[in-house]
């Protein structure tokens, strides 16, 4: 979105071990650090956070599986881009900081199958995890087999996918941190993978403002027994609000689900012409929408 103000802290760890390290310095010292990922899913409130932000950003790895045991250590080997054979491994593991974008390239150069449905989709694995991140072709969740995490006490294990519980835009994990996963894919070609890449791509382009500053869909769609079947985004559109603006801010006048930065906006913007969508939703259909986005409030001045 490229608004909010600033940090205190800000920690950059450059593997798993100084994440946890980082992020049990700060509870050590009273602090609960805020996790930065891509910020695809994020706006951050002007003003000074006088507090710890962890930066995911030097976590990027992603690399396959050399045996059934994951390794998720910085000694672990790179991925070999090559396409995978049917009898092969077909699993990725891949740090939190790995950007949706890198993993959807590395699968289809080796063939695998299953993160086509996030073509588009912004952000790091860490966030798209904790968030359950997807679309209409699939959710994250699918391809997990096994997520690493650090627990509030500062202790990191590996949870199967059988003891998560995720939910629509909601990975289940509380106040864990993503540390890494095990993604489980399927064998394919790299040109089968490719096609459909670039098919749901170019459907997601069409429909949403992509290249544009925002952080993703605003709101979680509505029940569809409340909403009398429409989604968040339609039901913005019925109230007459795209293009409505705030400042440099404004409803995507190609979806109402977004609200963009024109260039100039500030958080303060883009939550009110968030108050004021839900606001006018709820009062033209009686539907109150539920904010998707995460908010980083800074402290009182």
């Amino acid at each position: 979105m490229r608004v909010g103000g600033r940090a205190l802290w800000l920690l950059e760890p450059a593997d798993p071990n100084e994440l946890r390290a980082a992020y049990s310095a700060a509870r050590e010292r009273g602090f609960v650090p805020r996790i930065l990922g891509g910020g695809a899913n994020l706006v951050i409130e002007d003003g000074l956070y006088r507090g710890v932000v962890i930066a995911t950003d030097r976590l990027k790895r992603c690399f396959r599986p050399l045996g059934p045991v994951p390794d998720f250590s910085p000694h672990a080997a790179g991925a070999q881009v090559a396409p995978a054979e049917p009898s092969s491994d077909p699993r990725l593991i891949a740090w939190c900081g790995a950007t949706m974008p890198s993993l959807v390239q590395t699968a289809t150069a080796l063939g695998l199958s299953g993160f086509e449905c996030l073509a588009g989709v912004p952000g790091h694995l860490g966030g798209g995890i904790a968030m359950n991140a997807g679309g209409r072709h699939g959710e994250i969740w699918n391809m997990v087999e096994l997520v690493r995490v650090i627990e509030p006490d500062g202790t990191m294990h590996d949870l199967p996918r059988a003891e998560c519980t995720p939910r629509y835009r909601n990975g289940g994990l509380g106040e864990r941190v993503v540390v890494g996963a095990v993604l489980r894919l399927v064998p394919s070609t790299p040109s089968e993978v490719r096609d459909r890449t670039r098919e749901y791509l170019l459907e997601k382009r069409r429909v949403q403002p992509v290249t544009e500053w925002s952080a993703g869909c605003v709101f979680k769609n509505p029940d569809p027994a409340r909403s009398n079947g429409c989604s968040a985004g339609k039901l913005v559109e019925l109230a007459g609000l795209k293009g409505r603006t705030r400042g440099d801010a404004i409803v995507s006048p190609l979806h109402g689900n977004f609200i963009l930065n024109r260039g100039a906006a500030t958080a303060t913007d883009v939550l009110g012409l968030i108050d004021e969508v839900r606001a006018e939703v709820a009062s033209r259909s009686g539907v109150e929408l539920e904010v998707e986005v995460k908010i980083w409030r800074a402290d009182p001045a």
